[in-house]
């Protein structure tokens, strides 16, 4: 008999607990949508701010998709601020929300980059004798703690034998690689500590 009572209140409270779940889904609504960089990657980690009437009500951040919701909004209008360092700033104005329904933005945001707060990595491939190279192919990696290359990018020096790579601050230390057929290759490293732009010179000599 007391197990019997004690799960007919338990069962008690669980609907209880539902119907004021559903009571609560029925008078606020939600906001989703997508978050990408100009690259068409998604955008992790982004905080997602609404506001209303210039007061923050809540935030949100974006998943490893891009996705994000901010649910639990009372009806009315709201502005959402999209923040994350590297990236620029953006904000959408006078959003409405609606009681129980979940609205999406009419599209995928797109953050640029924000090159203020950006590091460039620039250079140009020589011969040994200082004459540019057009057409080397030029890799961009990061040499991680345990010695470990990850690449991040890739470029082709253009008519002048150039190539830049730009992306968020990250304190570490990268490698720039220039390789071309017949050529042996050349590497060099490069300690980042801030936003700014680091030169590097790479000089390629025939194979023997």
């Amino acid at each position: 008999m007391n197990k019997l009572r004690t799960f007919s209140a338990i069962l008690l409270l669980s609907l209880l607990a539902f119907n004021v779940a559903a009571q609560k889904n029925r008078t606020t609504g939600s906001i989703k949508g997508k978050v990408k960089t100009e690259s068409g990657a998604a955008a992790q980690g982004v905080s997602v701010i609404a506001r209303q009437n210039d007061r923050e009500v809540a935030t949100v951040a974006t998943d490893r998709r891009g996705h994000f919701e901010v649910t639990g909004l009372t009806a009315g209008r709201y502005s959402l601020t999209f923040r994350k360092t590297g990236l620029s700033v953006a904000e959408i104005k006078e959003f409405e929300v609606v009681a129980g329904k979940s609205r999406a933005l009419g599209h995928d945001l797109v953050l640029p980059l924000d090159e203020g707060s950006l590091i460039f990595v620039k250079g140009g491939v020589f011969t040994e004798e200082g004459r540019i190279i057009r057409g080397a192919q030029v890799e961009l990696a990061r040499v991680e703690a345990d010695g470990k290359i990850k690449k991040i990018d890739g470029r082709v020096t253009n008519a002048a034998g150039e190539f830049s790579f730009r992306m968020p601050v990250e304190t570490a230390r990268y490698r720039v690689t220039a390789r071309m057929d017949g050529m042996v290759s050349s590497s060099k490293d490069v300690e980042v500590e801030g936003a700014a732009v680091y030169r590097v010179a790479l000089s390629l000599k025939p194979t023997p």
